[in-house]
């Protein structure tokens, strides 16, 4: 299921200690005796140049304990933004979540469009999720993620009385649309300090991409991190030391100048949480645009070009592929419904 453009009686105390084993990240994890697992300072923490977040939606499913095998043998911490009715059918799972290291939070009780809800029907929706996951876990949820990414004011507001961080997405991993395993990758190579990736409980070809992900982000001396109730960005696990090096911070790729043919973009279709664009290119077959979105939108989605983009993440590049003079690209508002992508330049060649 698409999700995301997430005190009874706690469970008995427990310790377990699980060692796991990657490029450039070795830790132990501890179970509290309240049932939060906290992370030992990684012994190779100065290589950790900056976090992000992996995050998974929609469990716990019939499949989580094969997420949490990969999870584990690939040294990852993750969010596990669970439904509450799927955490009161199979609280095994979701208690098996805290157990190997992983975050829980709430994704609603039923996945249902909560913008179309009253606020009391907000309230008890995500109180009755909170519940259900503190009495199979022990753990009371600090984040939520609204199904869709659908938001607005009042959700959010009822959220924060819940104390619920909002936690949307920067990276849309598409597992949910059918993406290959080696298109799943692809996508989380475009993580960023700080930023969050979406995928998804239940999914094979995302338990299959996490391995080369992982090599991707040690490649890049970036590692999995926890998401900050207080700012919605991937942090250091709590424990861990900052990076012993600050992170790099990138600048926006200045755009060739424009000249050789134009390029128009129109926005076929808004929904709430994202928007289509699509770009008619006249004046050339063999083209490059450059396009930008505003802050925190992301791009997620591309076709009829090949795509990269700048260090920032918000600029994107697009070359012809042989598919035509018309592309086209899905932008995720995050919160940022008010702006539209902008196209920068139209060159040749």
């Amino acid at each position: 299921m698409y999700a995301s453009i997430g005190g009874r009686r706690p469970s008995a105390p427990r310790t377990s200690r699980l060692t796991v084993r990657m490029a450039v990240l070795a830790s132990t994890v501890a179970l509290s005796a309240a049932g939060l697992a906290v992370a030992a300072t990684p012994s190779s923490a100065a290589t950790c140049n900056g976090y992000v977040g992996l995050t998974f939606d929609d469990g716990p499913t019939g499949s989580t304990s094969a997420l949490l095998s990969v999870l584990r043998a690939n040294g990852v911490r993750a969010t596990m933004f669970n439904v509450g009715q799927n955490v009161q059918s199979n609280q095994s799972a979701a208690r098996a979540q805290v157990d190997a290291g992983m975050w829980v939070a709430n994704h609603s009780w039923n996945h249902a469009h909560m913008t179309s809800m009253s606020q009391s029907q907000m309230q008890s929706d995500l109180s009755q999720t909170n519940s259900a996951i503190q009495s199979a876990t022990g753990v009371r949820p600090q984040l939520f993620r609204p199904p869709y990414g659908e938001t607005n004011s009042t959700l959010q507001s009822v959220a924060a009385s819940l104390g619920l961080r909002q936690v949307i997405w920067d990276v849309d991993s598409q597992d949910w649309n059918g993406a290959s395993v080696s298109q799943i990758v692809s996508n989380a190579g475009r993580l960023q300090d700080g930023q969050v990736i979406l995928m998804h409980d239940g999914i094979q070809n995302t338990r299959d991409a996490i391995p080369q992900i992982m090599a991707n982000l040690s490649s890049r001396n970036l590692c999995p991190g926890m998401i900050s109730p207080s700012t919605g960005r991937a942090v250091a696990p709590d424990g861990t030391p900052p990076p012993t090096t600050p992170p790099p911070t990138g600048t926006p790729t200045t755009p060739p100048p424009t000249g050789g043919c134009t390029a128009t973009a129109t926005t076929p279709n808004v929904w709430g949480d994202r928007y289509n664009t699509s770009v008619t290119v006249q004046g050339a077959s063999n083209w490059t645009v450059v396009v930008a979105v505003t802050a925190p939108q992301r791009i997620v989605t591309t076709w009829n070009g090949s795509p990269s983009w700048d260090n920032t993440g918000y600029v994107m590049t697009m070359r012809s592929n042989g598919s035509g003079n018309t592309f086209g690209f899905t932008t995720m508002m995050n919160g940022n419904s008010g702006a539209r992508a902008q196209i920068r330049s139209c060159t040749t060649g």
